[in-house]
């Protein structure tokens, strides 16, 4: 089976940064694109950043030059670095991996970030 196993979350205030790291394994597990989306109350799940497998980036047009997705492709990780953190980027994040040969999408378990004074 495959499981991801996200880490980084807490609470910041206005203005802060965070960073946020997935790591996908599993036997014989490989992926093609990584990346983060988000849940907030109220609201729909929504996709933050993603990265694929030679390197294309895609953001939210909301975090679009405020985070930054980065991969280690040899260990199937993906990270998330959020700087300039709103009030409005608290929700749950979840980190996804999708198989590089089935295309069914993996999930983290996700990791509360919270941004308040």
């Amino acid at each position: 089976q495959v499981q991801l196993v996200e880490s980084g979350g807490g609470q910041v205030q206005p203005g802060g940064s965070l960073r946020l790291s997935c790591v996908a394994s599993g036997n014989g597990f490989s992926v093609n694109v990584m990346g983060w989306y988000r849940q907030a109350p109220g609201k729909q799940r929504e996709l933050v950043a993603s990265k694929s497998n030679i390197g294309n980036a895609n953001y939210a047009d909301s975090v679009k030059g405020r985070f930054t997705i980065s991969r280690d492709y040899a260990k199937n990780s993906v990270y998330l670095q959020m700087n300039s953190l709103k009030p409005e980027d608290t929700a749950v994040y979840y980190c996804y991996a999708n198989g590089r040969y089935s295309g069914i999408a993996f999930w983290g378990q996700g990791t509360q970030v919270t941004i308040s004074s």
